[in-house]
């Protein structure tokens, strides 16, 4: 065992801790990570947490893109993000090691297991001396111990081999941490136990290797790095909570919607990273009147949705940009027919495959304006893992009043994230119960049946099949206005265009709040979607310097909020940080004509906060520097964020 300790003064108990557990892609990462976070969460802490996986199914064994890594950031404050850079390391080879080096924070803790730093793991992970050796770890606490060795030694008893046994590693390594931050063993216990109830010699070995490692740090007489740390519950209002992640929020709003409308729900779907979760938790859910479909490819998936919209449930579908792109053309039919559907896009790197478990914000553009001819289409965004609950209700409730479909655009990281979350009473949240019609809407004398009358809304009435004398047309081609007859007339053509253009402008769009900061001032920093949590920790650390910068964050990305645009104008400056090359930024100047200045990543990875503290206070630094106050013009905008 090595360890190396820095003499410095004592350093105050900290109120959050950063921790990324990494190693070999079949080490178990995630699975750790999210043991780790259950724990976390009985504790009574607030947390973020942050999946980070290669896109292969299983890279070769030890090389730097095999690399698998969950970090947690939790404390006993609010924590809106995964956290910046991690004050704790746990590597289980060199390639955990090298890829992740370079996030932990000067006089981070290293634990490391020698036990994987064999000659030949060096070799893969291109290290040319052992790193725990040769001092270019001077500058972090390093615990280096062999867990392989003790992990064998502790499950020893189960009469298991060594390989079988080292799969056990990742529970020693979880039982280290559960003492290191005081967390109770007996939930993870009770999960191994019913995780593998029909072996519990493979129970009871995980089991055995967790103790163990808890064991380790009660017991192992180390100087320096290893230390007990105690993080008290965050403050919290009463109520039930419980972890969610965003794929799990998005499926729960999904089916309290539908709930709320009083309509049975049929998800068409196709496996998809990072989508395909969403799948996954809807088919447990067909107590709720939740039918799930996984079709033969994306276009079969969407337009099954659109034919269960058609028969009377609300049909929902999900995917990732690369299939979103393939289900464009049945949006369109939706969009002519005038049927209600949700459309989930979990956005991830690309263009095409790209990268595919990685975090983006690039589709955009193809939420609100990729499709063939005008054809709009309401567009939310959900801002977290939690808020996605509600964001889904938002997007049932907008296709069953205004008959259209809706996109609700997540991310990679709030799919995968987890965070807590109070669970809601569903008595706070007001029934949207969905209506059929079942008579002819021409005057009482005629009986005229015009399926593409208009409501105060603008929508249209929604007949299901079979209704005694409502049978009607429908289709892609163009309808005539009220009757819904095939109709090419060039003026018809106009007004049913005009009008699916007004019905979506109509959809009724909640004022825009100021998140943090004034109504109005020198700058603004608008975002949308997942970079909610490192702007709202920029923007208030810039604002406890005395910068006057105020964070809004948008939910509705079209229609946008009608007070939007009067409200932007009221900043001096806005900066809009986005994980794309500028896509809200053209939105916002195409909508009112405001010089909104970019600030973009594309690296597959959420902004830090320090990268957006950095521009806001080189924006002021920028203002101050120039006598009128002015900002460098568009051509010289604030660089994009690359780096972590």
């Amino acid at each position: 065992m090595a360890t190396a300790v820095h003499n410095s003064d004592a350093p105050a108990a900290p109120d959050a801790i950063v921790v990324r557990f990494a190693g070999d892609s079949g080490d178990g990462m995630q699975l750790t990570g999210g043991q780790f976070t259950l724990s976390t969460a009985l504790a009574g802490n607030d947390l973020a947490t942050f999946p980070d996986f290669p896109a292969e199914i299983r890279a070769p064994q030890g090389t730097l893109f095999g690399v698998s890594a969950f970090q947690i950031n939790f404390g006993s404050r609010e924590i809106n993000t995964a956290g910046d850079a991690p004050d704790v390391l746990v590597a289980m080879n060199p390639a955990a090691l090298k890829v992740n080096l370079k996030s932990l924070k000067p006089g981070g803790l290293i634990i490391a297991d020698t036990g994987a730093f064999t000659k030949r793991n060096l070799q893969k992970a291109e290290y040319e001396t052992n790193p725990l050796e040769d001092g270019s770890l001077a500058k972090y606490d390093l615990l280096a111990f062999d867990i392989s060795a003790r992990t064998i030694e502790a499950v020893a008893p189960f009469g298991l081999g060594n390989k079988d046994a080292l799969r056990s590693k990742n529970m020693w390594t979880l039982g280290l941490a559960l003492w290191m931050f005081d967390r109770d063993r007996k939930p993870i216990h009770d999960w191994l136990k019913q995780k593998f109830a029909r072996k519990p010699e493979i129970a009871d070995a995980n089991i055995a290797a967790l103790d163990a490692g808890h064991a380790y740090g009660e017991t192992a007489e180390i100087a320096g790095p290893l230390k007990q740390v105690e993080l008290p519950p965050v403050p919290s209002e009463p109520g039930l909570y419980r972890t969610v992640t965003g794929a799990e929020a998005i499926s729960l709003g999904l089916v309290a919607g539908v709930q709320l409308a009083e309509l049975p729900m049929f998800f068409g779907g196709y496996p998809i990273t990072p989508a395909s979760a969403i799948l996954h938790h809807l088919a447990r859910l067909k107590e709720f009147g939740v039918t799930t479909f996984q079709a033969e490819d994306e276009i079969a998936a969407i337009c099954a949705a659109i034919g269960a919209s058609w028969a009377g449930s609300l049909g929902v579908t999900s995917s990732s940009g690369p299939g979103i792109a393939l289900k464009t053309e049945a949006m369109g039919l939706a969009i002519m027919t005038e049927l209600p559907l949700v459309v989930v896009n979990s956005q991830r790197g690309g263009p095409s495959t790209g990268l595919p478990t990685k975090t983006e914000q690039s589709d955009l553009y193809q939420a609100v304006y990729g499709r063939n001819g005008d054809a709009p289409m309401p567009v939310v965004a959900a801002r977290s893992p939690s808020d996605a609950f509600d964001c889904a209700i938002e997007a049932v409730r907008i296709a069953v009043k205004y008959m259209t479909p809706v996109m609700l655009l997540t991310d990679g990281y709030i799919a995968n994230a987890a965070e807590p979350w109070k669970v809601p009473n569903p008595a706070d949240y007001t029934p949207f119960p969905a209506k059929f019609t079942t008579e002819k809407q021409g005057p009482k004398e005629e009986g005229e049946l015009l399926p593409y009358a208009r409501d105060e809304h603008g929508a249209r009435p929604w007949i299901k099949p079979g209704t005694p004398g409502l049978m009607h047309r429908i289709g892609g081609i163009e309808k005539a206005e009220g009757t819904g007859h095939i109709d090419y007339a060039p003026d018809n053509h106009q007004r049913m265009t005009d009008a699916r253009r007004d019905k979506v402008l109509g959809v009724d769009v909640p004022d825009q709040d100021v998140c943090l900061g004034e109504p109005g001032g020198k700058l603004a920093v608008v975002g949308w979607g997942s970079t909610f949590g490192p702007i709202h920790q920029a923007v208030g650390r810039a604002r406890a310097k005395g910068c006057d910068v105020s964070q809004i964050h948008v939910r509705h990305i079209w229609p946008l909020p009608a007070n939007l645009g009067e409200l932007l104008r009221g900043y001096d400056h806005v900066l809009v940080p986005e994980m794309n090359t500028g896509q809200f930024k053209t939105v916002l100047r195409d909508q009112y004509l405001i010089d909104a200045i970019p600030l973009t990543k594309t690296s597959g990875q959420p902004f830090q906060i320090a990268e957006l503290e950095a521009a806001i206070g080189k924006f002021f630094d920028d203002i101050e520097g120039n006598e009128g106050g002015e900002v460098p013009a568009n051509d010289q905008q604030l660089p994009s964020t690359e780096a972590d």
